[in-house]
């Protein structure tokens, strides 16, 4: 992929308008892999068509799947649960993490070989969270040292069902185990700590698979599935994703003047720490229209320029925002006092590790920082910002949350690659100018 440098300036007058953001990432990954193991015909709209989502689309199709496009809508024709077949070529899940692990999940109870690798980032990032319970079906995994990928699967046609409790939240991890289940004999449980995004219960749901959720005593959740499990065609309408919405909101925050609407939102409570946090911080931001929408709760977002202060983030609500944490950190750049945010240990494994690549991103543009442990403290309004270069380590959220910074900072912005935002979020910076970003 061809790099594309980008030097963001100040923008020179407020944000307006309606826009729409691309559908929800997580729930088209899910869309497209749960459709292929379904017998019937799936029509899915609202897909996001990024580079991250299409690699998706190529697995299953890999796997046997029949994946076609009718207008803006996708059919999948799904083979069943246990009817996949051996794929002729390596998987290439490109940038993708989710793909990457929660494909594991259905490859480690496949009876056959099939090798997955994925782009530099891909590559250097840790598969052993998952790899290593899945190992307990009776799956061989053989990877890199580390863990990572080119990783080869040996799947098993006699899995053995899961008990596991996560080490940490981690929505990836859970989905895996619950998707080796489909095709396990007997109950498939795993227990969470703190509860992370559900969409995988509820789009099992959606395809007549029941999911029997428990509160803990410690206040964790209990999921369990029987298997195996039979999965049928049922359409799905993707809402928009709140992750991605994440940065046109902080844009219209911070930038005087705006007032900006966005339509057609997944509010999913599991995904909307942001949101709460921001309007903590006193944010502006108004929910209108709310409805249900393929078993997720959706709606318009109003947002209007605010001064925000300083906010304090505690560790557990990190599960329901851990993609927005760069942008939140821009906002609290731009707050009066101090913000900390705690609790940070998973962004040290995502496309990059972003706890480090994002103190990097405010630092080198004036405002002042501090990490204690998994913490991250940020002094806001720390005199005039801007003026830095940005190296985003080939991470779609550190490239966008690094566009935001610039729309409000006193001097200009350079950002080394935006290339990899196609990834989560066609036509981002067409949605920022149409909006009135001036971003050239």
């Amino acid at each position: 992929m061809n790099q594309r440098p980008l030097t963001v300036s100040r923008a020179l007058s407020g944000l307006q308008g309606t826009t729409r953001v691309p559908g929800d990432k997580s729930i088209s990954h899910r869309s497209l892999m749960f459709a292929a193991l379904a017998t019937g015909q799936t029509r899915v709209s609202g897909l996001l068509e990024g580079e991250d989502v299409l690699r998706t689309a190529d697995a299953m199709r890999a796997l046997g799947a029949t994946i076609t496009q009718d207008g803006d809508v996708w059919v999948i024709d799904g083979r069943g649960v246990s009817a996949l077949s051996e794929p002729e070529d390596v998987l290439d899940m490109g940038n993708s993490g989710t793909a990457a692990r929660l494909l594991s999940g259905i490859l480690a109870t496949q009876p056959f070989l099939s090798v997955m690798t994925g782009d530099a980032s891909l590559r250097s990032r840790p598969m052993r969270r998952v790899t290593v319970p899945l190992s307990e079906t009776g799956a061989v995994f053989e990877a890199r040292e580390g863990g990572r990928l080119p990783m080869a699967i040996r799947g098993t046609c006699g899995a053995k069902p899961l008990t596991y409790r996560l080490p940490v939240a981690s929505a990836q991890v859970k989905s895996a185990v619950l998707l080796a289940g489909l095709n396990a004999q007997g109950q498939t449980v795993v227990e969470e700590p703190v509860a992370t995004r559900d969409h995988t219960e509820n789009m099992l749901r959606h395809f007549g698979v029941p999911v029997a959720v428990d509160v803990m005593t410690d206040g964790g959740r209990r999921i369990a599935l029987t298997g195996p499990a039979h999965l049928s065609a049922r359409d799905v309408v993707v809402p928009g994703d709140p992750s991605s919405a994440a940065f046109p909101i902080v844009a219209a925050l911070l930038v005087p003047g705006s007032d900006v609407l966005i339509t057609g939102v997944g509010l999913n409570v599991l995904r909307t720490g942001l949101f709460q946090t921001l309007r903590e911080m006193g944010g502006d931001l108004e929910v209108l229209n709310e409805r249900i929408e393929g078993g997720e709760p959706v709606g318009d977002l109003r947002v209007r320029y605010s001064a925000l202060r300083g906010v304090a983030v505690p560790p557990e609500r990190a599960p329901s925002m851990i993609d927005e944490y760069p942008v939140l950190a821009v906002a609290c750049a731009f707050a009066e006092g101090e913000s900390r945010l705690q609790g940070l240990e998973e962004l040290r494994v995502k496309e990059s590790d972003r706890l480090a690549a994002t103190v990097a991103l405010l630092d080198v543009n004036g405002a002042a920082t501090t990490v204690e442990g998994d913490d991250l403290i940020v002094h806001g309004l720390n005199g005039e910002l801007g003026g830095g270069h940005v190296t985003t380590h080939m991470d779609h959220r550190l490239a966008m949350s690094a566009v935001v910074f610039g729309l409000a900072a006193h001097k200009p912005v350079s950002v080394d690659d935006t290339a990899f935002i196609e990834t989560s979020f066609p036509g981002f910076v067409e949605l920022m100018n149409a909006l009135g970003a001036g971003i050239r």
